[in-house]
Formats: C-alpha cells, sequence, structure tokens
C-alpha cells in the first residue's frame, strides 16, 4: 500500500484566510467594525509570543486586535471586570481569555463571562450547548478545524464511521459532535475506554486529541483510513535536541493511512485560520449581516 496523502493544513487555511480577508473588506467598507481583543494574565515568554503572533494573523486580514495584558496576581473579579466591560464594548466584536491561567484563577469559570456572541474560541456553555443542537454562533475554533480537514478529502462523510480519540469539552466532545451533524456514526474513546485498538481500527475517520506523544501507532489505524492528529507535544529526543510531534505516531501510520495531517503543519495552521473566520462570525451577527 503506498503512502497516505499528506492533508496540507498550510494550504487550506490559507484560501480560508483569503476568504476571511476579502469579507472584513466588505465589512469595513459597511463601516463595521471588526476587532478581536485578547486578555492574557500573567506575562510568559511564550504567551507573549502567542498573542504577537496571534496579532499579526488578525492584522494580515484586515482585523483589528488589541491585547490586553493583566498583572499575574490579578484577581478573577479583576478578569471578570475586564471581560464585562469588552462584553458591553461596541468597538469589540470578539474576545478571547488567553490560557493557561495562573494557578489561582478559574479559567473555565472566567471563560463564562464572556459573551456568547463575542467568544470566538466557542467554549462558553452557550456555543458548546448550541453546537449540540446544530446551530452554534461559534463551534469551538480547534474543533471545528479538526472537521474542516477531513471536510478537505474525498471521504464522503456521511455514514462513515468515525471515531475520536480524547472527550474535552472544547476538542473532543465537540469534534464528535459536529461529526454526528455530518450525518457520521460517531464513537468517543478515552484513557479508560478497553481494546482501543479494536474501536480505532473501525475508523473511516480518525480524530486524535489526547496530548500524549506517539499514541497512536499502525496498530490503531484502517487501512485508508482519513487520520486528523490534533495533539502537538515537546518531546526530547536522545540526542538532548527537541522535536513537536503530535499524538499519532506519524512514520508507521502514514504507511497505513489514506490521509494523514502532519504535526506541524496540518492542524496549527488551520486552528489560526478558524480563529480568524469566527471572529469574523461574530463581527458579521452583530453587525446583523
Amino acid at each position: 500500500m503506498s503512502n497516505a496523502q499528506i492533508i496540507d493544513g498550510n494550504a487550506l487555511s490559507a484560501q480560508i484566510r483569503r476568504q476571511v480577508k476579502e469579507s472584513v473588506a466588505a465589512l469595513r467598507l459597511a463601516g463595521k467594525p471588526v476587532q478581536l481583543t485578547a486578555v492574557l494574565v500573567g506575562s510568559s515568554p511564550a504567551g507573549q509570543m502567542f498573542a504577537q503572533r496571534q496579532g499579526q494573523a488578525c492584522r494580515d486580514v484586515g482585523i483589528d486586535y488589541q491585547l490586553l495584558s493583566l498583572d499575574a496576581g490579578a484577581s478573577a473579579a479583576d478578569v471578570a471586570r475586564t471581560l464585562d466591560r469588552l462584553n458591553h464594548d461596541p468597538a469589540v466584536t470578539g474576545i478571547m481569555l488567553h490560557m493557561p491561567l495562573p494557578p489561582h484563577l478559574d479559567g473555565g469559570a472566567l471563560r463564562q463571562q464572556i459573551q456568547a456572541i463575542k467568544d470566538v474560541e466557542g467554549v462558553t456553555p452557550t456555543n458548546l450547548g448550541l453546537v449540540a443542537y446544530g446551530q452554534p454562533l461559534n463551534a469551538p475554533f480547534t474543533a471545528l478545524a479538526a472537521v474542516e480537514l477531513v471536510k478537505s478529502t474525498p471521504l464522503p462523510l456521511r455514514g462513515a464511521e468515525a471515531v475520536v480519540v480524547g472527550a474535552s469539552e472544547t476538542v473532543g466532545k465537540p469534534a464528535a459532535l459536529l461529526l454526528v451533524h455530518e450525518r457520521c456514526t460517531v464513537t468517543i474513546c478515552r484513557s479508560t475506554t478497553r481494546d482501543l485498538a479494536a474501536h480505532t481500527r473501525r475508523a473511516e475517520i480518525l480524530v486524535v486529541a489526547v496530548g500524549k506523544p506517539n499514541f497512536i501507532t499502525a496498530e490503531h489505524v484502517r487501512p485508508g483510513a482519513v487520520v486528523i492528529d490534533v495533539g502537538i507535544n515537546r518531546i526530547t529526543l536522545p540526542d538532548g535536541t527537541k522535536r513537536t510531534v503530535g499524538d499519532v505516531d506519524f512514520d508507521s501510520v502514514q504507511a497505513k493511512a489514506g490521509y494523514l495531517t502532519p504535526v506541524p503543519g496540518g492542524m496549527g495552521p488551520m486552528t489560526v485560520a478558524i480563529l480568524l473566520r469566527n471572529t469574523l462570525q461574530s463581527a458579521k451577527i452583530l453587525a446583523g449581516v
């Protein structure tokens, strides 16, 4: 069997960004704001770098970007007041709260303070609930990116057997629901699943989001399957150098799957593109268009 066809997340994300840029320009021509405001609590180098890249991605498609940095010692009330102010600011059409937060803050509780219509990450209870009804304002952007990568392949989704490995509230569960709405037959597996390979080997579509490097190997994969690797893990090699790998053992699975996302170059660029598209979606809803 020949090696899997690599799903090019860079090419697909570039296409989405072009579409977003055109739509943002049209909104601006109509005098409508499109602004993403991100809240960063604490000032780690990694957090600052991520925010800088996010800001550049927004600017590249014409979205205004604002970063609000709060002291690492900010209280939950401080963060909640900041989010409430942004909720009521008509110039702000999208809000996100950077994770992780300092240990004394409850990220889940604080995310609930974000107005659903401005929740570009799609992580508020309202947006997660609307995914279950098949009527999301904004679906969780990582889950949506995974499903968009599946849809970029020739595989017909209707009636397809899909398995999602990982049951997080913002990736695994919503990805499973989004696939249900595509008329797939879906199984969710997790760390307590007995005989994981017995489930995953049935999958025509396999989405993996467990945060464990090289967790899924060829023995878990059905020949010709579409495999979407959501994981991004940093590992140390025997020579001391570091490498970014996914939750899927790329080398072994590539020889068995039909379509496979690489790490990096698969989910990474797509999550950014979908976040931008969600930001546009929020602005359009607020503008009534």
